[in-house]
């Protein structure tokens, strides 16, 4: 195992203080980055339809300049996705801002890859060139946008900087979305260079990177926790092992081993100061990590720990109970306390796209075999199936911003609502 080496926590007063005092142009309501607020698939809106249909609750739909699996985001009266078009040899990525009101496209901008891709869109790179999501303070924009590098653009799609963080490529690709942390934005250029790099926000200079050769296999957008001394970790899934990176200096705080093998892709989830973290294929496995912020060398022991995991979607959590969907068309519920398995429920389909709860119900977006609603209650009692006539791949994690569900296909952008 590539591991880091051992550093220092960060654990001052001052950096919480700061964190307090740094205004927010975020509005409580956006959907600003991968899975939404604090990466947990998580929404209370009680507005989101249960049904829909191409004649029903479907506010509107917009083909899109080019693929992608990116997950759109939602900022102010913005939709925000990226896709790609081109061959191979000469990709060109797309950042499309869409009103969300009207579905009409308000811009696009355009970014030529330098360097020629490695593999094609085919098995174990399906997802393209484009799976990437975007994040925004509100003021900026941000992209990782693999070899052609990191681009932060303004509200209205103009470059501020770019920033190369590698041209590598590992076997499936770049997938792995940024974080904003601060007053830096923290990039997983895992594919690109087998690295977590930290770029300031203002102008893209770097303020640390950390590489280490477990990354080439990591496939995970980081997420910051807090442990219960109220000092701020930078987790990362990495095959085999979950490991606590202090987000001022790269530098691993510790790291705790797990059965996730083969690749590790899908995110992790916090609930208080616990995190669970899923993934592998063969079998794959699971464990609670309790964040107690004693540990600042070392292996930290997991609450628990087992066989069993999603490969690709990643898990949402809510009223003390896991819940995944497979991409062997598997329905999971895992009691988060014990780890142990509460319901194995065959749904059919294949899922790559993330679970997500809104309210008191479970969405599940399958590839081609349309989104189906549960309740979130360990029978996953089925309370819709509901598809669009789109026969392309619907790989993307939706968007949720008040009252509007707002998912993708490979093909088009769609704003779910209640009529």
């Amino acid at each position: 195992m590539a591991r880091l080496a051992i550093g220092p926590f960060i654990s001052t007063l001052a950096l919480l203080t700061c964190l307090m005092m740094t205004p927010c142009l975020v509005q409580s309501e956006d959907w600003s980055g991968f899975r939404g607020p604090g990466n947990l698939g998580v929404s209370s809106d009680e507005k989101v339809p249960v049904e829909w249909s191409d004649e029903k609750n479907l506010k509107w739909k917009l083909e899109l300049p080019g693929k992608g699996f990116s997950s759109p985001i939602v900022v102010g009266k913005q939709v925000l996705v990226t896709c790609y078009s081109g061959t191979v040899a000469s990709v060109k990525r797309h950042l499309v801002s869409v009103d969300r009101q009207s579905g009409k496209i308000n811009w696009v901008t355009s970014v030529d890859s330098k360097s020629p891709e490695s593999r094609g869109a085919s098995f174990g790179t399906s997802h393209g060139f484009a799976s990437q999501t975007p994040v925004s303070d509100g003021k900026q924009i941000y992209v990782l946008f693999g070899k052609a590098g990191v681009i932060a653009f303004d509200m209205q799609g103009k470059e501020i900087w770019k920033k190369s963080v590698g041209t590598g490529a590992a076997m499936f690709g770049s997938a792995a979305s940024p974080i904003l942390y601060k007053d830096h934005l923290i990039v997983p250029a895992c594919s690109e260079s087998q690295s977590i790099v930290a770029l300031n926000k203002s102008d893209g200079q770097q303020a640390w990177s950390t590489k280490a050769g477990s990354l080439g296999r990591s496939y995970v957008t980081p997420m910051m926790a807090t442990n219960e001394l109220g000092v701020d970790e930078l987790l990362v899934s990495v095959v085999s092992e979950v490991w606590s990176l202090n987000p001022g200096t790269g530098k691993l705080n510790w790291y705790s081993v797990n059965s996730v093998d083969t690749n590790a892709c899908p995110g992790l989830v916090q609930n208080g100061s616990t995190v669970y973290v899923i993934g592998g294929r063969g079998p794959g496995g699971r464990s609670a990590i309790k964040l107690d912020g004693k540990k600042d060398a070392g292996e930290l022991k997991s609450l628990w720990s087992t066989t069993g995991g999603s490969y690709v979607s990643s898990p949402v959590l809510t009223k003390d109970h896991l819940f995944w969907f497979t991409e062997r068309g598997m329905g999971i519920c895992v009691d988060a306390k014990t780890g142990k398995e509460v319901t194995r429920k065959r749904v059919g389909g294949e899922f790559y796209a993330s679970t997500l709860v809104i309210k008191d119900k479970i969405y599940a977006v399958s590839r081609f075999d349309g989104t189906y609603v549960f309740s979130a209650t360990p029978e996953l009692s089925q309370l819709a199936h509901n598809k669009l006539t789109d026969q392309s791949d619907f790989s993307g994690s939706p968007a949720v911003s008040d009252g509007q569900l707002i998912m993708r296909s490979d093909k088009y952008l769609y704003c779910i609502e209640t009529e």
